[in-house]
């Protein structure tokens, strides 16, 4: 990314033609730095396994690893209970918004000046959520909680539903972030009059089930005309439930910009810019079309 070095100085005599030209120059390249790079947005998504209920243990790995992406990333996409596992009988991991896992996130967003996304149990007013979290590079933090509990696993036993999405902008860029289960439910999801330019989904998804979480990742993108990016975990969990991530990032096309290998702990960072997007949504102009509708 150009800067302009610290010792750049203006000649102290400029005649008139020199002075105007000087001040073109510089308008030039703001103009072209503006255009390139303020709507550029670099994403790390790290596939991984979670070691299961083990907070510690997680904390530790997940903050190596982004340590190492400092400097190369704008934002970094966690795992759905990424200091967990999908831990829904474990009520006892569930945290405040005071707890090691917010302070650590917040600690490594400001220390290394990216935002962070992704998902842990939370517990407030005495109920257990299903937390969405998106870390800003200033330690400030957005939440939402997940809208559709699994309840064929039994989260809605034990966790609360939330009652809205979490929606940010992170570097020009509108942000939508969901939990696992919320794919399968694209009315949650409608990107109404273009609300958001990226939609992530953060997952604990099932090897059994995967093939589902390829082509409804698809749908989401084509639909809502969005970039999207799914995060998966990999490995076998406490309950011996298989995941063999699938992680992507994809364009509204559903053309993948980054692809990950199947049962591998693997980081992956990808660009992605909003003007062609912007321009894809113009000359075809799907959303315009759209039914309107209210989510009760």
């Amino acid at each position: 990314m150009p800067v302009i070095p610290k010792n750049f100085t203006f000649p102290v005599r400029l005649d008139n033609s020199e002075f105007y030209f000087s001040h073109f120059i510089i308008a030039v390249f703001l103009s072209i730095y503006t255009c390139i790079f303020r709507f550029l947005m670099r994403i790390s998504l790290i596939q991984d396994t979670i070691v299961w209920a083990d907070k510690s243990a997680n904390l530790e790995k997940t903050g190596l690893q982004i340590a190492a992406l400092a400097g190369k990333t704008d934002l970094v996409v966690l795992p759905e209970m990424f200091s967990t596992g999908f831990c829904i009988n474990e009520l006892h991991l569930a945290e405040t918004m005071s707890g090691i896992t917010v302070q650590k996130l917040r600690e490594w967003a400001f220390k290394y000046k990216m935002a962070i996304t992704g998902s842990f149990i939370a517990t407030e007013n005495n109920k257990i959520y299903n937390r969405a979290f998106f870390v800003f590079p200033t330690g400030d933090i957005e939440t939402a909680d997940k809208r559709h509990l699994f309840s064929m696993g039994g989260e809605q036993n034990h966790f609360s539903s939330g009652n809205k999405r979490l929606l940010v902008n992170n570097l020009g860029f509108n942000i939508c972030v969901l939990v696992c289960y919320d794919v399968r439910f694209p009315v949650w999801a409608r990107n109404t009059n273009n609300k958001y330019d990226l939609l992530i989904y953060v997952a604990n998804f099932p090897n059994s089930r995967i093939a589902d979480w390829d082509v409804l990742l698809q749908a989401r993108a084509i639909e809502n005309q969005t970039y999207l990016c799914g995060l998966n975990r990999v490995g076998t969990d406490g309950a011996g439930i298989e995941y063999s991530g699938h992680s992507v990032l994809m364009d509204a096309k559903a053309t993948p910009l980054l692809s990950f290998p199947e049962n591998e702990t693997s980081i992956q960072t990808a660009e992605i810019f909003i003007e062609p997007l912007q321009r894809y949504r113009e000359k075809f102009a799907v959303w315009r079309d759209a039914d309107s509708f209210e989510i009760k």
